[in-house]
């Protein structure tokens, strides 16, 4: 009794264990592997987009069917195996022989029976499933290329909502204190309790204001985290850069004002081959295919040796009546879609590389204006405000206006870094290149 209930226990606390380790994977795989501080930098991000992004998966699935098209195309159609017995059920079925299976006065045929494909047809077939291939990768590699732009301008819309909440948090913290003087010199009888109130609300406004930029950059850390493929999404992470550096990035130069091999650009090229090697594949069925047959016959006689007899025979259907001229039209409606198709990516992407020049060099040219002259100035004109409104020498609305203009100020400056950030990102996309479609990624 004592052995059973040590082993009892001993699986007792196996299952404790078992349970233990199933609720830490489960918690890793909802943290979507964060790094032990809770921070996450735009390189990790993105390294862990590639890795668990649903899209990015389903893609890939995408190109593993393409690729196992590929494979069907390749193989030949199997041969058919034929078996028939007749003249059964007569009187005295058996022969000089003897009364056996085999010997009896039986007409028994077998026959394999094999389809040959002429025409160009298997060549069709393959050239087709390459282009699928073709078409499939370029799709993921399009899905990576849209997926890297899209955790870059999350993370960056992250990064600027926490930049709004210390932004707000700061001026409610500069009116708090210019709260503390107001209540001074109203107690010296400087001003009236009028204006020591209005400075108040003005605080509790931006703070609340704060507490909203707060709540969005939550929200916009869970926007990042769905694109990173965590199972239950809460936005509790710090991120490790900070605008200023995403913004120093060096954006590409000396780039075209097209790009031919963009992965949605090689897409379309591919839907394009597919579609005019399955226009050329309907053409050639319409030439009948001919399946050869080879038969063997064993029949045997009354009363002499057996009879065994070798064939071959051919057959093809007669193309009276269909000639295949509705799928014909069909394909050749989708080649045309698919030129259509590839003119439209090919201007696309020269429209997204032509706008995202564009906006780099607004953005670049915004911030260095707000960075240099715009920011610098309100601050001055904040500090000296304030400064001469605690000695007495400057209104009321004079201090609340500089704390506001400055508030846009810092507000603004760190929209258009978030701006130039974002820019970048799309210039990047633009411009990315698909490698080699024959290689697997």
């Amino acid at each position: 009794m004592k052995m059973r209930l040590n082993f009892y226990q001993a699986a007792w606390v196996r299952c404790l264990l078992a349970a233990g380790c199933c609720c830490l994977e489960f918690q890793g795989l909802a943290q979507a592997n964060l790094t032990p501080t809770n921070t996450l930098s735009l390189a990790d991000a993105t390294r862990q987009a590639l890795e668990r992004n649903w899209d990015l998966l389903a893609a890939r699935s995408g190109m593993d069917a393409a690729t196992a098209q590929l494979l069907v195309v390749k193989e030949f159609p199997n041969p058919t195996f034929s078996y028939s017995t007749a003249k059964i059920g007569e009187h005295n079925n058996g022969t000089t022989l003897g009364n056996g299976l085999w010997s009896r006065s039986y007409d028994t045929i077998f026959a394999i029976n094999q389809l040959i494909e002429i025409g160009g047809k298997r060549q069709d077939r393959k050239m087709s499933a390459r282009a699928g291939v073709a078409g499939a990768r370029a799709r993921f590699y399009d899905a990576r290329r849209l997926l890297d732009q899209g955790v870059t301008k999350a993370y960056v819309a992250a990064l600027l909502a926490g930049e709004n909440a210390r932004v707000l948090t700061d001026s409610a913290d500069m009116l708090r204190h210019e709260t503390e003087i107001a209540r001074v010199r109203l107690s010296a009888g400087d001003i009236s309790d009028a204006d020591e109130k209005q400075i108040e609300n003005n605080g509790d406004v931006f703070a609340l204001q704060a507490q909203a930029a707060a709540a969005a950059a939550r929200q916009a850390r869970i926007a990042v985290e769905i694109l990173l493929g965590v199972a239950q999404p809460g936005g509790d992470w710090t991120p490790a850069d900070a605008l200023a550096q995403l913004t120093g990035t060096s954006s590409p130069t000396n780039v075209s004002n097209c790009n031919p091999l963009r992965p949605d650009v090689l897409a379309a090229q591919a839907d394009l081959t597919q579609s005019k090697a399955d226009l050329k594949l309907q053409k050639a069925l319409r030439m009948p295919d001919p399946t050869f047959s080879l038969l063997v016959e064993h029949n045997p006689p009354g009363g002499g040796p057996p009879e065994d007899t070798v064939g071959i025979g051919v057959s093809f259907p007669l193309p009276l009546w269909n000639w295949n001229r509705g799928e014909i039209k069909s394909a050749q409606a989708t080649v045309d879609k698919n030129a259509l198709a590839l003119g439209k990516a090919q201007a696309q992407a020269a429209a997204d590389l032509a706008n995202a020049r564009i906006a780099c060099h607004e953005a670049a040219e915004r911030l260095a204006h707000y960075q240099n002259q715009i920011l610098p100035n309100s601050q001055a004109v904040r500090a000296s405000v304030a400064f001469a409104y605690e000695k007495g020498g400057a209104s009321l609305v004079d201090l609340l206006e500089a704390e506001r203009a400055d508030n846009d100020a810092r507000l603004a400056t760190a929209q258009a870094m978030a701006d130039a950030a974002s820019a970048m990102a799309d210039l990047k996309a633009a411009t990315e290149t698909a490698p080699h479609l024959n290689a697997c990624p």
